[in-house]
């Protein structure tokens, strides 16, 4: 029921939306809860399991955007394992990461990161989504990146 913090030690992206409340704040969301264009703020602890995270507005200062939220293929397949889904994660985002930033990955100065299903959330049936994080090396962003062009 918990996505796994795939490549979390990356700094972290974010995506676009307005939610009311405090400027310093945001709402806290289930990771299943995503849409592309969420910008988030990077958890404070990394862990093996993420079930939120805090989603604010990209006018605010955050770390992560979802850029796509794609499933694995053959979607009724067994648990293919931490590491090819990580390598298909891998895949999955940079074909996306053109379509929604403006510009090759290989040219970006933005990176990405994932989160990835677990094998517990798998074997439910619920957890079978990639999401697909955009993210800088540290710096915040205070906009989302959606045809940055950067």
């Amino acid at each position: 029921m918990a996505a796994v913090a795939g490549a979390l030690a990356l700094p972290m992206l974010g995506g676009c939306a307005w939610f009311g409340g405090d400027e310093d704040t945001g709402d806290m969301v289930e990771v299943f809860d995503l849409a592309v264009g969420d910008c988030l703020r990077t958890p404070a602890e990394i862990t093996a399991e993420l079930t939120e995270v805090e989603r604010v507005s990209c006018e605010q200062q955050h770390t992560l955007e979802v850029f796509a939220v794609t499933g694995y293929e053959p979607a009724d397949a067994e648990f293919p394992g931490d590491a090819q889904l990580a390598t298909y994660a891998d895949g999955a985002c940079v074909a996306e990461f053109e379509g929604y930033v403006g510009l090759d990955y290989r040219d970006s100065d933005l990176f990405f990161t994932y989160l990835l299903p677990s094998a517990r959330g798998w074997s439910q049936g619920e957890d079978r989504d990639i999401t697909c994080l955009v993210t800088t090396t540290g710096a915040q962003l205070t906009a989302s990146v959606r045809g940055a062009e950067v």
